[in-house]
């Protein structure tokens, strides 16, 4: 498990003043690059070796409204990998309550980017997210 704590930026709010429901989805996608990162693997690999990562399917449960200022933690894991598919759980929660905010479950894959298809994730893949 990954996790990745982060300010609400005043930039993320709508005009209702808390985040815009599809700023979650940004704020998931670079704690993943942040979990790949820490992990040893960069944008600038995962383009020069051909393969990466590709979104499937993506189930995102509202459950707090965001305000700003507030610290939030995003924790990321792999559920499961099932030949080619893998499934991301990744979980919002307040800093200071432990309070969920939200939950994305990702379905997920690894495309070579040559042939336009999904292949089996390489052992440096697994390595990322075990």
């Amino acid at each position: 498990m990954h996790q990745t704590e982060y300010s609400v930026s005043e930039t993320w709010l709508d005009s209702f003043g808390h985040v815009n429901n599809a700023r979650y989805l940004e704020i998931y996608e670079q704690a993943r690059w942040d979990w790949l990162h820490a992990a040893g693997m960069s944008a600038a690999g995962i383009h020069a070796s051909g393969i990466g990562p590709v979104v499937l399917q993506a189930n995102l449960r509202f459950l707090r409204e965001l305000l700003p200022r507030q610290v939030i933690v995003i924790s990321s894991r792999c559920s499961a990998i099932d030949k080619k598919i893998i499934t991301l759980t990744q979980q919002m929660h307040f800093k200071d309550s432990q309070e969920l905010a939200s939950e994305l479950v990702l379905t997920a894959g690894i495309m070579d980017l040559k042939a336009r298809k999904l292949i089996l994730p390489p052992d440096e893949w697994l390595a990322a997210f075990s």
